[in-house]
Formats: C-alpha cells, sequence, structure tokens
C-alpha cells in the first residue's frame, strides 16, 4: 500500500529554519519520476508522491496554503484582477480542483515553497557585452568572439545563475527586469534616494530599447511542484560598446551573494535551465559557445 504524507509547514517554522527551506527549494523530499513518465498522458498507477506546501502568510504574492479555502476562488487560465494566471503555452489542466504542471509529473505535490499555485511569472535579464583585450579589442575563441554575462551566486542553492525575479501583480515586464537587476546586481535596494534615481535614469533607457525576448514559457525550477510551477521571459540586453552597464561596478544585493562577469561558455554550471538561455543569446550574436 502507497502512503501519501501530506506536509504543511507554518510560517513561522519557515523563517526560522533557513536551512531546511533552501534544501526543499532544491527538491530534497521530491520522489524520483521516470522520464518516460513525467508526462500526464502516460498512465502512472503507483504514482502517489508527497504534499508540501509552505505558508507565506498573507502577502502580497502568495495564495492560501489550502487550495480548498472557501474564500479561495481563483480564475485559473485567465487574468484575475491583477494576478495572471494564465501560462506562456496556452491553458493547463485543472483536476479535482488542481492545476496540473504543463511540464509534467515532478515527484511531490502541493505548492511547495512558491508563493502561488499554478503558473509563478518572472523575468530573467541576460545582460552581455564583449570580453575586450587591453586594445579594446574583442577577444576570439575556438567558435567566435567570446561574451560575458551578469551572473548572480544566489543565497539559498550557491549556484550561479541570471538575476531576475518575480513579477508583481500588474507589473509591466520592463520595470521588473530593471528592478531585479538594480536589487540583486547593483545593490539598488541599499541606496541612497539620490543614488538609485542617478543609477535608474541611467538604465531605464537601456531597458527600455535594447532589450530582445529570447525565451517566454515554463522552466524546468527545482522548485516546481506537480500544481505549482514557474515561468519566464527572458530578455538579452546587450551592451555592445561596453559604455553602458558595462561601466557599472557590480555589487550583489538582495537574494544575491556575490556577482561578476562570467565568459559565456558551454561548460558553465548554472542554477536550473539558465544555460539553455545563455546558448540562446550566443545563438544570436553569433558568439563563443
Amino acid at each position: 500500500m502507497n502512503l501519501i504524507f501530506r506536509i504543511i509547514f507554518p510560517r513561522k517554522f519557515m523563517e526560522s529554519n533557513k536551512k531546511l527551506y533552501s534544501n526543499l527549494a532544491i527538491g530534497t523530499f521530491k520522489t524520483h519520476v521516470p522520464e518516460e513518465k513525467k508526462s500526464w498522458n502516460i498512465p502512472y498507477d503507483d504514482y502517489c508522491p508527497s504534499e508540501l506546501s509552505f505558508d507565506h502568510g498573507k502577502k502580497p504574492w502568495a495564495d492560501p496554503i489550502d487550495i480548498k479555502d472557501k474564500n479561495f476562488a481563483p480564475r485559473w487560465n485567465d487574468a484575475d484582477g491583477k494576478i495572471d494566471r494564465r501560462s506562456h503555452i496556452g491553458p493547463y489542466k485543472i483536476v479535482d480542483g488542481y492545476p496540473l504542471n504543463p511540464l509534467g509529473r515532478t515527484g511531490i505535490k502541493g505548492k511547495g515553497v512558491l508563493g502561488r499555485w499554478g503558473p509563478n511569472h518572472a523575468a530573467d535579464p541576460v545582460v552581455t557585452r564583449w570580453r575586450i583585450d587591453e586594445t579594446r579589442s574583442k577577444v576570439v575563441g575556438k567558435r567566435g568572439p567570446i561574451l560575458q554575462f551578469v551572473a548572480i551566486q544566489r543565497r539559498d542553492t550557491k549556484e550561479w545563475a541570471i538575476p531576475g525575479g518575480m513579477v508583481d501583480p500588474g507589473e509591466l515586464i520592463s520595470a521588473t527586469l530593471l528592478r531585479e537587476f538594480g536589487e540583486e546586481a547593483m545593490n539598488s535596494l541599499e541606496m541612497g534616494e539620490e543614488e538609485y534615481k542617478n543609477l535608474k535614469n541611467q538604465l531605464t533607457d537601456f531597458f527600455e530599447k535594447q532589450g530582445v525576448e529570447i525565451y517566454r514559457g515554463p522552466v524546468d525550477d527545482p522548485r516546481n511542484t506537480d500544481n505549482a510551477w514557474m515561468e519566464t521571459i527572458v530578455y538579452n540586453f546587450h551592451d555592445e560598446e561596453g559604455s553602458i552597464v558595462g561601466k557599472f561596478d557590480l555589487k550583489a544585493g538582495d537574494d544575491a551573494q556575490s556577482v561578476k562577469w562570467i565568459d559565456v561558455d558551454r561548460s558553465m554550471k548554472l542554477y536550473a535551465n539558465h544555460s539553455m538561455f545563455l546558448e540562446k543569446v550566443v545563438e544570436r550574436l553569433e558568439a563563443h559557445w
């Protein structure tokens, strides 16, 4: 007989157990799902994963921990007030009141550590420049000129990643991209009002006019569950002359413990599927990979 464990962590417990929270975020409690069984279209009678949900309290970015809450009536696959519950790839299934991850089974049910049931929307800016030598010429690798991108080291998993974060309800994607880059790669949260205003003035035009969309859709994120998952829109912001973002001193902030320019190469080990996003940028700019 298969047993299903339902794990509900209250907010105070989560806040006082950061290490456990971090471990959960990378799938500690997930059961293994064979690749050939991940699709919901494939029968899997023995599939009985545990259910895991964290209570984030009454945060504006969080749904109730109990999807059956009588006061919770989400409009699945639709704009739900300022909350966008649509997937970038089209309608997802609702079974017994639960949204199903369009990427398939994950090995765990519930809301996990994510804020929302169903899609959780993020935006990720891939900020790039060319690597240059002392003569200010592009450094060329075996397969083309070498790109560099702004990478952050995440506080939770210690992995290197593209800076980015969640889209606030009603927020424009361009605003999310600028805000997240400023917070994680420039430590804008610690700036004074005048310093932040100056930074924002210098970066706004770059982020509003230079971005090229390279990906839109669900991502294979370690926080995903069967009923809650990450989706993102990824933009490449390329500083061709290195005179805009390239001139700033990077300083880690918010969810980042470190930040630096990293050479783009196929051997990189990055968080989740961020390497896939970099490969798309390489194809666009015909750079070394």
